[in-house]
């Protein structure tokens, strides 16, 4: 016997224990297609790919990845389509318009800043012109031109006119545009005074002391350079050694012709004689910058090799610690030798730093300036008087009439 089940309707067939009244779901309304034919037909395929594409059916697993594919498909078309189309002219866009020339303002413009400017007080200051002035300045400040260092020896002694000629000297290196290290040396000890006057000279110093023997040396001045020496070959200073001795006169275009030298540079010294009634030239005589002859007054028959005062030349301080740079045929310490007779000091030394004229540089151009004196006017016997100290003020009355 077929028997037949009813499936009950979630509204209608819905029992309810209560007894009430079961509720009955209103029936969706119809609508009535506007048009009829073609266009109907079009307007369900659209309204039905809408469909598929916001309401989604979750029926089969391809269907859901097909409407997506078609979602995507659609928000890509019309991001293209709202791309491409233009929301604007760009009639009055034209290349004129993103020029970089600085043009100036309309003749009204100007004649109104013009009147702004004349109304301002006294004591305005423009926070833009103040900033240019200030960068201005700081230009100034850091345009640095990278200089060689100068390193200027100077041995110096007790006696009465050491502060005098150490302070002239200080002003003047004090003047030479840096890099300068000024060494000085000492026997024996180092004196407060010295160590005054430097401290407040100004320059960059280093305060040395020669330590050998007085009572075994023949010329004081020769130990005293060899500590300076000895100082730059140990650290490795890399600069132009100078030998300026404190009583002596210098220019600064003395200083300034020392960086141009390479190797090697020397010039015309004027020295004073010990009558100080007579000056004569030492020095080289130049063809440009090449070394063709010496000046020199020697009326002995020892000639020397090399006519040339101790502050008459310069070298550079890698000659001492670095022989291989210049091809020295040995590796022998450069210093100057006690043992030489007065007055050949420098020539024995300078036939250490190099083999001939060649390898030497004239300067200045021509070797026609003087640019440095040596000068003989104190007198070494002379001491400090008694008497120019004074323990007490003087107490001096006046009469009044």
């Amino acid at each position: 016997m077929a028997s037949i089940r009813r499936t009950l309707s979630p509204y209608h067939d819905r029992p309810y224990q209560n007894g009430g009244t079961p509720f009955s779901a209103p029936s969706p309304p119809q609508h009535r297609p506007l048009s009829t034919g073609k266009s109907s037909t079009l307007a369900a395929g659209f309204r039905r790919f809408l469909g598929g594409v916001f309401l989604p059916r979750y029926s089969r697993k391809g269907q859901l990845l097909k409407k997506l594919f078609y979602r995507c498909l659609f928000f890509f078309l019309l991001g293209f389509l709202l791309g491409m189309t233009p929301f604007g002219s760009f009639d009055d866009v034209r290349s004129h318009d993103f020029s970089f020339e600085i043009k100036p303002p309309p003749s009204n413009v100007q004649e109104d800043v013009d009147s702004v400017i004349v109304a301002r007080p006294a004591n305005f200051v423009d926070k833009v012109e103040l900033g240019v002035e200030r960068r201005l300045k700081m230009k100034e400040r850091f345009d640095f031109v990278p200089r060689k260092e100068l390193i200027v020896v100077t041995p110096t002694y007790n006696r009465a006119l050491q502060a005098y000629f150490l302070n002239r000297l200080g002003q003047v290196l004090r003047l030479v545009p840096p890099p300068l290290l000024w060494i000085v040396v000492e026997m024996n000890v180092e004196s407060m005074e010295t160590a005054e006057i430097l401290r407040n000279s100004g320059v960059m110093y280093r305060h040395l002391v020669c330590t050998n023997n007085s009572t075994d040396l023949k010329d004081r001045g020769v130990h005293q350079r060899n500590t300076g020496l000895e100082h730059i070959e140990h650290h490795k200073l890399d600069g132009i050694v100078y030998f300026a001795d404190d009583d002596n006169i210098y220019s600064l275009e003395l200083f300034e012709s020392l960086r141009e030298i390479s190797r090697f540079g020397t010039w015309p010294v004027a020295m004073l004689e010990s009558s100080k009634n007579k000056a004569i030239l030492e020095g080289p005589v130049c063809n440009g910058s090449n070394l063709i002859g010496w000046h020199t007054n020697e009326k002995s028959k020892r000639l020397r090799r090399f006519h040339v005062d101790m502050s008459g030349f310069a070298f550079n301080s890698t000659i001492l610690w670095d022989p291989k740079r210049w091809h020295r045929p040995t590796s022998n310490r450069i210093r100057q030798l006690d043992t030489a007779k007065e007055g050949f000091q420098e020539t024995t030394f300078i036939e250490q730093v190099v083999e001939d004229e060649s390898q030497m540089k004239g300067t200045p151009f021509g070797c026609s300036r003087i640019m440095n004196w040596h000068l003989h006017l104190e007198a070494r016997d002379l001491v400090y008087p008694k008497g120019w100290l004074l323990q007490k003020n003087l107490d001096v009355i006046f009469p009044i009439k």
